[in-house]
């Protein structure tokens, strides 16, 4: 049974960070099982809050982030209510202690998010809006792998996508519109290099 859906990021954290310290090794599952298959703005946030973190520094891991980010995206653009990921993804997975080392990093920040975002322009997080947010994180997502191999370029979709995600669980239309924004930008300063 779900647990009831995230409306913070330090929840979040909070959680990710209790999974980690309990247990030598934590799954892909085990972090989805902790904010609940039916919360699409953590289902965002969180594979991309990882992708800026320090765990983004191991190979592979912002392609492998990417795919879950397409995946979800992809279900929340059909109007999927409850999101779904192939058991060889939910079975992979990363040692418990880099898990809580890399939320306690990301704490103080989560408690700042807490702080300033959530409430403004509701609106703009409805059905159309978190539609039309899936639809960019899920382009986004696949410009992830293409920068993998430059150093910190991959962080930019992420965090554009991570800004999707918490817009959406804190409800806040003006983070959709940085969201916007930000991919405006990784566009202009990425697309070279794609393009090149």
């Amino acid at each position: 049974m779900d647990k009831p859906d995230i409306t913070s990021v330090r929840e979040i954290v909070a959680r990710l960070g209790q999974r980690g310290g309990e247990a030598s090794m934590v799954s892909v599952g085990d972090m989805v099982s902790e904010f609940g298959r039916r919360s699409h703005g953590p289902s965002l946030f969180l594979p991309a809050l990882i992708g800026v973190s320090p765990l983004s520094g191991i190979p592979m891991v912002p392609a492998f982030l990417a795919i879950i980010i397409a995946l979800f995206s992809l279900q929340i653009l059909l109007g999927r209510d409850h999101l779904w990921l192939p058991d060889v993804i939910t079975r992979r997975r990363i040692a418990g202690e880099r898990v809580q080392h890399a939320m306690d990093r990301v704490t103080p920040t989560a408690q700042r998010m807490d702080r300033w975002f959530g409430g403004r322009l509701a609106h703009l997080t409805g059905p159309i809006g978190i539609r039309v947010a899936a639809l960019v994180c899920l382009m986004l997502s696949f410009t992830v792998p293409f920068f993998e191999m430059v150093p910190f370029a991959g962080i930019i979709p992420m965090m554009a996508i991570a800004v999707f995600g918490l817009a959406i669980t804190v409800r806040d239309g003006a983070l959709m519109v940085g969201g916007l924004v930000l991919t405006t930008g990784a566009a202009v300063f990425l697309g070279p290099m794609v393009l090149g």
